[in-house]
């Protein structure tokens, strides 16, 4: 019960602390008890994991080899089978929040702490715990509830590291388009009409600095430069100081031929950021020399964007200051 000011008679709670209490309620009690990894750190995973991030870094292969710190999660993953572990108060915590109408769920963040390197051969186990749930917030995907879960992660029984992981389970806030608003054809965020006066929304500006000033020095010239160190002969995008593969400071530039495939994608939805028209795809861009780029896929419509699509290099005029390389790919 609480008091109002004015007259200090009691009024009831709101429905919206009602219902926070009883989530509230599951905070402390276990989300996975006595969890064990599906398989003990091995050299096989740390490979593929590194190829996909693009890490060549030594530490990560050879007799004394540790796995990447960022992996911590990888070895605790159930797959499609899930893990004998898991409690129910965990999976009821998330029937009420169903039951409340927040059916849709997004993964918002999460946060590492690492207390010792994890090795091949180490044998993986865990505990995790439901720590809070958030009273009810607004956001532009709907209103709902974040639920936070941290995971004690041990190797060979020694604990190695903590990760905290955060969802948002919540009330959509919009209906989908009706299929004729669908069709509806969209013009980019630049174009659309703006307040009397008012100059269209910027893309923002990227950071230049010393390091990667001759990185966009070459999109003035409609040319796609990769740093190659002058040592090893490594390849390396995006532009670093030095080789992540030697450690040289010393390099020079190749320039990128414009082919490449789409090695992974994501179609952004929300949030919407101004000059930005979503949904759009962006895509992880394996080029024809071996790096990978971030960038905009362009020519094909967001849904039609699939891995292995081939793209080819184009310069994208965003507004009369910014020019940004892009890939276009054909639905042929």
């Amino acid at each position: 019960m609480t008091a109002t000011p004015a007259t200090g008679a009691a009024e009831p709670e709101t429905e919206a602390a009602r219902f926070h209490t009883l989530l509230t309620a599951f905070e402390g009690q276990p989300a996975a008890t006595a969890g064990q990894g599906k398989d003990a750190v091995n050299e096989p995973m740390i490979r593929h994991w590194c190829e996909a991030m693009g890490d060549a870094n030594p530490a990560y292969t050879g007799p004394d080899a540790i796995a990447p710190p960022t992996m911590l999660q990888a070895w605790t993953m159930g797959g499609l089978s899930g893990h004998a572990g898991r409690s129910s108060a965990y999976d009821d915590l998330l029937a009420l929040l169903d039951g409340a109408g927040c059916t849709s769920v997004v993964a918002t963040d999460c946060e590492q702490e690492y207390l010792r390197p994890l090795r091949p051969g180490d044998a993986i186990t865990f505990d995790a715990v439901i720590e809070s749930v958030s009273p009810r917030k607004t956001t532009k995907l709907g209103t709902g509830h974040f639920v936070t879960t941290r995971m004690d992660v041990r190797a060979n029984g020694e604990l190695a590291g903590t990760h905290r992981f955060r969802i948002l389970k919540y009330v959509p806030a919009a209906k989908k388009p009706t299929e004729q608003e669908a069709k509806k054809p969209t013009e980019p965020a630049a174009k659309k009409a703006t307040e009397p006066g008012k100059k269209p929304a910027q893309r923002p500006r990227p950071v230049i600095n010393r390091d990667n000033q001759g990185f966009w020095d070459g999109v003035r010239e409609h040319r796609l430069l990769i740093q190659r160190c002058t040592a090893c002969a490594t390849l390396r995008f995006p532009w670093l100081p030095g080789c992540n593969t030697c450690g040289s400071p010393d390099w020079d530039t190749v320039e990128a031929s414009g082919a490449g495939t789409v090695f992974s994608y994501v179609v952004m939805h929300h949030p919407p950021f101004p000059a930005f028209d979503p949904p759009y795809a962006v895509a992880l861009v394996e080029l024809a020399e071996g790096v990978r780029m971030v960038s905009n896929i362009t020519g094909v419509p967001y849904d039609k964007v699939r891995i292995g699509l081939p793209v080819r290099l184009e310069f994208l005029r965003v507004d009369e200051e910014l020019e940004l390389p892009v890939f276009r790919g054909s639905e042929a």
